[in-house]
């Protein structure tokens, strides 16, 4: 393993990417037909000259819908602001140990950035698993099910290779009637599985419990952000027992996951998005905070390119090891970032275009 002391970064270059979407993709109630994010890509040499390549993905997730409206209610800050930002910080970087990647992730103010930076440095230092370790819950598949999907779309996620243990199910989309049909629908296609059904803070107490109340209790592993209001969500379970998880919750500036743990009863889980959260550090604070207090942690996309989905799985393993992660949304995309997945992998040229550059040139585009 190479010490960080002895590694130097010697360039650093930001490439955008633009993919287009088949079929939507659902971000809570609203719509995206494409993805954008940024792919950071590091160069750094050791004291012999030797030269290593680390590529992370930074991808807030905010933008237009398909209706050309706004998305709310997940990143707070833009893919322009996180351009703006980057080149400052690339240059900054040049010269500067690996070290210097976790002093300014620890100063940034974009959350994306942050865990872009952080995760960069755990890269370059070797401080996540290089490969999966633990096959049975790291590379099982999770699948993102909702009700508007055709039945070939929805047998196709349902009858995937391998074995699926939990459904994630997208709920308080369309009428309560169709959902729950749906929902049966799933069920019966896959009756092994669990589900983990997702309302993005889409019901009131009322809807949630009499939608909860139509479907089999011991089929339901929890449901996320039932309520509109979330002080409500503790209803659910004193009605019915069913457990609720949060998720947009966590992205609060005044999130404290102690204080929420004690004060609301029925929380079995945190659905966490680190490009949402913050530095590695942030995240692993959250996480042994909550596995304190009994509480699940599962790592869940949002919404990234290949780049960002294997990551996630290999930050999964390393701090989740024991959860299935939330990672099905790669197969709506029209384009991968990298060629291949071994780790002699390189990044496709034709699916990015060049931002910003700092350092030696000829040593970073050899990536490409």
């Amino acid at each position: 393993m190479q010490f960080v002391d002895e590694l130097t970064i010697s360039a650093v270059s930001l490439y955008r990417y633009h993919i287009a979407l088949t079929p939507t993709l659902p971000v809570a109630k609203q719509r995206i037909d494409h993805r954008q994010g940024l792919v950071l890509l590091t160069s750094v040499i050791n004291s012999n000259q030797q030269d290593q390549q680390v590529w992370v993905e930074i991808a807030p997730l905010s933008g237009i819908d398909t209706e050309g409206l706004a998305i709310e209610g997940f990143s707070q800050e833009s893919l322009d602001e996180v351009i703006t930002a980057l080149p400052q910080i690339a240059q900054q970087l040049i010269g500067k140990s690996p070290n210097a990647l976790m002093a300014l992730a620890a100063t940034s103010t974009f959350a994306s950035v942050a865990f872009g930076l952080s995760l960069l440095h755990a890269k370059l230092c070797h401080q996540l698993p290089c490969r999966i370790e633990i096959p049975n819950t790291q590379s099982v598949t999770v699948p993102l099910v909702y009700s508007g999907m055709s039945e070939q779309q929805l047998q196709t996620k349902l009858h995937q290779n391998g074995s699926i243990n939990s459904v994630k199910v997208k709920v308080a989309q369309t009428s309560m009637e169709d959902e729950i049909a749906f929902v049966y629908r799933v069920l019966t296609l896959a009756p092994q599985v669990s589900l983990r059904l997702d309302a993005n803070r889409g019901f009131t107490p009322e809807q949630a419990i009499d939608f909860l109340a139509c479907l089999p209790k011991d089929k339901i592993e929890f449901i996320e952000e039932p309520c509109i209001n979330p002080a409500d969500n503790p209803l659910i379970y004193q009605q019915l027992g069913v457990r609720y998880a949060l998720d947009e919750s966590l992205n609060s500036a005044t999130f404290d996951v102690i204080n929420a743990i004690k004060q609301q009863a029925g929380i079995a889980a945190l659905v966490i998005k680190p490009m949402l959260l913050g530095s590695l550090t942030d995240l692993q604070h959250l996480i042994d905070a909550a596995h304190i207090e009994g509480v699940r942690c599962i790592l869940s996309s949002s919404l990234e390119s290949d780049i960002g989905i294997t990551d996630l799985r290999l930050l999964s393993q390393a701090l989740t090891p024991n959860e299935t992660p939330g990672l099905d949304t790669l197969g709506a995309f029209s384009q991968l970032l990298l060629i291949d997945s071994t780790p002699s992998s390189k990044l496709n040229v034709n699916a990015l275009q060049l931002v910003y550059h700092a350092g030696n040139i000829d040593k970073t585009t050899t990536a490409l």
